[in-house]
């Protein structure tokens, strides 16, 4: 399956923060939330793809803060993935991914200087000064046992 990333370059950006500790306890939020320019360019690429049936988001170790977000067209979902349908597009979350994930919101952006993704990850610590890599709590403690 060809590389989403060949199509638009790094997967995405992370901004830290999100809910507060005490606020995320209190709800269980959604897996991950996509946003309305986010299908539309997900949508776009799968024009181009007609065999696959949504993207396929995971994490890989790598970046120098640990984690970086990876994107595929997927042209089904695998056993034990997540599923986020949203506006008209499907992303299948890797199992390995979920619980980095929990609660992220997905946008794209598009700018003067560039077009990406952009993950608005509230479990992300940490982020390198590209913000394409990030490391969370969990990531760190394992890490450091």
């Amino acid at each position: 399956v060809e590389d989403v990333q060949a199509a638009m370059g790094a997967a995405g950006k992370v901004v830290v923060g999100g809910a507060s500790r005490l606020a995320r306890m209190r709800e269980r939020p959604a897996l991950m939330q996509l946003s309305e320019a986010a299908a539309a360019r997900i949508s776009e690429l799968l024009r181009n793809k007609p065999e696959a049936k949504g993207v396929r988001l995971g994490i890989k170790s790598r970046g120098c803060n640990g984690m970086s977000y990876t994107m595929n067209y997927a042209e089904e979902k695998k056993p034990a993935e997540e599923e986020v349908a949203s506006h008209g597009v499907r992303v299948f979350v890797e199992p390995k991914a979920v619980m980095h994930i929990v609660g992220t919101q997905m946008d794209f952006v598009e700018d003067d200087i560039a077009s990406e993704f952009v993950f608005h990850n509230p479990n992300a610590t940490g982020t390198c000064g590209c913000g394409e890599s990030f490391t969370t709590k969990e990531q760190a403690e394992k890490d450091l046992g």
